[in-house]
């Protein structure tokens, strides 16, 4: 229901811009957002935004990547500029409906390189 897209490889100081489409299936979406997993470390919030474009940002990110959603394509986007090593993990896109109900995508891999 939530289908991810521009993970990757990227030298440390660049740039990636994720995607994440939610389906018609999920309907009444509120808050959309992005949260990544390191390898042995706690799956954590990077950005939010709800429905009326109010955001919230990790303080390890603010700055450097900004979140932004398309309502009418029920999409969210993640950009995400002056990449370092310590982002690298697995992003996982995230939508909660009115309910509220929960979605998860299946992640996307971002490695940053020094």
């Amino acid at each position: 229901q939530l289908v991810e897209s521009g993970g990757g490889l990227v030298q440390a100081g660049g740039s990636l811009r994720l995607s994440c489409v939610a389906s018609g299936s999920i309907f009444s979406i509120n808050v959309m957002g992005w949260y990544r997993q390191a390898p042995g470390k706690q799956r954590e919030l990077v950005a939010r935004i709800s429905r009326d474009g109010s955001t919230n940002y990790a303080d390890s990110v603010k700055g450097r990547f900004a979140i932004s959603r398309d309502n009418a394509k029920n999409t969210v986007y993640l950009q995400m500029n002056s990449l370092k090593p310590e982002d690298t993990g697995t992003y996982y896109c995230n939508v909660v409906d009115w309910i509220p109900r929960d979605y998860w995508g299946q992640g996307t891999q971002v490695t940053v390189s020094s």
